[in-house]
């Protein structure tokens, strides 16, 4: 299967059912970690998983893929050779995420991972919106759904061992340009009932965090947050917040 036309399909499964979206965030005790974004579309699986993998194909065949993103440019480079240099370096930043997906029609499941490593946290500036460049290429189109990270914000990470934020700042002229789009409605309404989890996980123990919706693990080192993805669609900033650490 051309790794566009998988993409493509995980965009129309984003846009025609409830999603979890699950943001995790893994940062070792040297500052490097993992990325991920999580997308559960099994709800849709449930009311139409015969339907949909006979488009897919066969049936009967379940789907466990993994690929990068350079493979996928690999075979889009003549339409990418085409694009701005501008878009050509965003779509760079997507070049080392792994993506997998799993599709079983028996098992009621859809779910895509896409996840990359860092260095630091600070190498994360706006890998959401990223995202969206992939709609530019031919055929292309944003795996997580239209509108999936660009909500009009600039996203940021920083950590240094004694805090955590996670802060967006709301781009008032993307914001204004939003509201005249009339797709934009369209979107609100397909994400009405899905929700956007963060799941982060340190390597020292959390002493408060300011959001109060926050749980905790057990051992104090991770936290997890939902909200509704309509917050995170229209209102980024609900989702900032710190995260302060024990000596």
């Amino acid at each position: 299967m051309k790794l566009y036309k998988l993409l493509s399909f995980s965009f129309l499964i984003a846009t025609l059912t409830s999603c979890t979206f699950t943001e995790n965030i893994y940062i070792n005790d040297n500052g490097t970690g993992k990325f991920s974004v999580d997308m559960d579309g099994s709800s849709l699986m449930e009311m139409a998983g015969d339907q949909i993998a006979g488009q897919m194909g066969d049936a009967k065949k379940d789907i466990d893929t993994t690929f990068t993103f350079k493979q996928l440019f690999e075979e889009k480079k003549d339409s990418i050779a085409k694009l701005s240099p501008e878009t050509q370096q965003e779509l760079k930043k997507l070049e080392n995420f792994v993506v997998s997906t799993k599709m079983s029609s028996e098992k009621k499941q859809f779910q895509m991972i896409m996840a990359t490593d860092f260095k630091n946290v600070n190498e994360l500036q706006d890998i959401l919106q990223t995202l969206g460049t992939l709609q530019k290429l031919e055929g292309g189109a944003n795996p997580m759904g239209s509108g999936f990270g660009d909500n009009g914000s600039k996203l940021s990470y920083t950590y240094d061992g004694k805090k955590f934020t996670r802060k967006a700042v709301i781009d008032q002229q993307k914001l204004a340009a939003k509201a005249k789009d009339t797709s934009a409605d369209m979107t609100k309404m397909m994400f009405a009932s899905s929700s956007y989890v963060v799941n982060y996980h340190f390597p020292k123990k959390i002493k408060k965090v300011s959001n109060p919706s926050a749980l905790f693990s057990d051992d104090r080192k991770s936290i997890t947050i939902q909200y509704s993805f309509t917050d995170y669609m229209e209102n980024p900033d609900k989702l900032n917040f710190d995260v302060e650490f024990e000596k």
